[in-house]
């Protein structure tokens, strides 16, 4: 038995996923209960067959359904000026989409063109 699964990127970060995953990302557009779907996937591994985009596999694509969006644990930063007593603290929640993954299409190989590369002689 193997393990599908797929690498997609979204809001520049990759994810690898499988159905039945929940993973957070960037917040998306769209109402808690709505499908999302990712089609930068760049690598998909189904029924023991990998296929790897160049960069994107082509026809491929991940579905998923938001569950929440949520904001992170607050991030403090500080700036200090010393001899001043100047100091200035804000924090910081990033905002996050809950997705559980619910199907994953394997798309089709890319066939890779050959170049002929000329060296000057």
């Amino acid at each position: 038995m193997t393990i599908d699964y797929a690498i997609i990127t979204t809001g520049g970060h990759q994810h690898r996923v499988r159905s039945g995953d929940t993973i957070s990302v960037q917040t998306q557009k769209g109402e808690v209960g709505e499908k999302v779907t990712f089609n930068d996937v760049l690598l998909t591994h189904i029924n023991g067959e990998t296929i790897v985009g160049l960069p994107y596999v082509i026809g491929g694509s991940v579905t998923g359904e938001i569950i929440s969006h949520d904001k992170g644990k607050k991030v403090i930063s500080l700036r200090y000026k010393n001899k001043t007593r100047h100091r200035v603290k804000t924090g910081h929640r990033q905002p996050f989409s809950s997705i559980a993954i619910t199907d994953i299409t394997k798309g089709k190989n890319a066939s890779r063109k050959k170049v002929k590369v000329n060296n000057g002689s």
